[in-house]
């Protein structure tokens, strides 16, 4: 049964705990993939269990592999069979995944048969025709009825050669292509047209597949060079915490004035949404990074900023929901893309945010939003976990924030609210 609208209780004090978050989502889909092509049996720890990660874990059974998966102990055993899809035909449901759609699209081009994928009516709205393009120019043979899913992949491998494919819609584009490469007959040579969004995500893809064993060249922001004939050698791999989930408590101590530290995360992260910290940062907070975790201490003014968040831009809602606590305007700029997401997050940000009384400016690329007194109401979510996660924050310091809808956040952190709850009351800790 659906939850109902869920009221968000201000929190009573500053906020000072060690706050554990669940495995990356980027970075579990990504290790499926890649350990679904290498050869032998991978074991995954730390993986995240969510409705993105439960669809891309069904399409891979359904394309024949065998996945081995233990919710108790977060981990996975993938059984990859040296880049062959064992089915011959299959019809994928990607419900509103992006990563799973755009990430199998070009896996099964590696196939030898007939794919079919199609997803929810929001991801009917996605645009994927980017890809297929790409795909199409490295020789696999797609269609699609208006650039949306569903797409249907007659499979036959992948030539290599090569390809261009344009940067500005998603990221995913790119990774997607490049987790298949080493498995093309010949060298893919791709160049990347327009400004990269998402590079960060690109960066963890490439690193993803170095750990993998693969081989590949990246000269320059626009070109990467990957060798064919390749293979992917089957490891154990530790999943890292999600950055992009721990955004929402650190914004938390940015706008209560409290401490929040998140075990598991570092300088070294592979994710780039680690980078919020400096942001925050930038906002007044104190910030403390080591190699063992991530810690963001809140000041007693948080500063308005302009920001090209161009490349975090899951962020967007995060910075737009604390944006009313600060002491000036803040811009986001860069973001025009996810306007192609889970919803319209520009417009639906904006909405919300007017809905709290704000005063908002909605550009192309991303908003203004100028800092009002919070008034309280009931947030719509789109069916998007970020803005439900988001504006969830907003209500740890105003009273009366309702979030309409949050069992949405199932996409990609099922229990957010029941931490969130624990985060409200937390136990002592140590000071070391």
């Amino acid at each position: 049964m659906p939850a109902g609208p869920r009221t968000i209780t201000p929190l009573a004090a500053p906020p000072d705990a060690v706050v554990s978050i669940p495995g990356s989502k980027s970075l579990t889909n990504r290790a499926l993939i890649i350990a679904s092509l290498a050869q032998g049996a991978t074991r995954l720890s730390n993986a995240l269990f969510s409705d993105d990660t439960v669809v891309m874990v069904d399409s891979l059974r359904r394309l024949g592999f065998a996945v081995e998966v233990d919710g108790s102990t977060l981990r996975m055993i993938v059984h990859g069979v040296g880049g062959r899809i064992p089915a011959a035909a299959a019809d994928l449901f990607v419900g509103n995944a992006g990563t799973a759609a755009r990430f199998l699209t070009a896996m099964v081009a590696l196939g030898r048969g007939r794919y079919r994928l199609d997803g929810s009516p929001r991801m009917r709205e996605r645009p994927i025709q980017d890809l297929l393009d790409t795909l199409a120019a490295l020789g696999a043979t797609t269609a699609s009825t208006h650039g949306c899913p569903p797409v249907v992949v007659d499979a036959h491998g992948l030539r290599g050669g090569r390809a261009g494919v344009r940067g500005e819609i998603s990221s995913q584009f790119v990774s997607a292509v490049l987790m298949v490469a080493p498995y093309a007959s010949a060298d893919v040579e791709l160049t990347i047209a327009g400004r990269l969004v998402g590079a960060p995500y690109v960066d963890m893809t490439i690193a993803v597949m170095r750990e993998f064993g693969a081989r590949l060249d990246h000269p320059d922001p626009t070109h990467i060079h990957v060798p064919g004939r390749q293979q992917y050698r089957a490891r154990d791999y530790a999943v890292e915490p999600d950055a992009s989930s721990a955004a929402y408590f650190f914004a938390a101590a940015a706008i209560c004035g409290g401490r929040v530290r998140v075990p598991g995360l570092s300088t070294s992260s592979l994710q780039g949404d680690a980078k919020i910290i400096d942001l925050f940062e930038q906002m007044g907070c104190a910030v403390e990074r080591t190699a063992a975790f991530l810690e963001v201490r809140g000041g007693q003014t948080l500063k308005g900023v302009d920001v090209d968040l161009g490349g975090l831009s899951d962020q967007t809602m995060t910075l737009a929901a604390i944006a009313p606590f600060a002491a000036g305007p803040t811009r986001i700029r860069g973001v025009a893309h996810i306007r192609h997401q889970e919803s319209d997050r520009l417009t639906a940000t904006a909405t919300e945010l007017r809905r709290l009384g704000q005063e908002v400016e909605e550009f192309d690329d991303g908003l203004k939003i100028t800092p009002r007194p919070v008034t309280p109401a009931v947030i719509n979510t789109y069916g998007d976990h970020r803005i439900a996660m988001a504006f969830a924050i907003t209500g740890l310091r105003a009273p009366g924030v309702v979030v309409a809808d949050p069992d949405c956040v199932a996409k990609t952190f099922p229990d957010f609210f029941e931490r969130l709850d624990a985060f409200s009351r937390p136990a002592p800790r140590s000071t070391s």
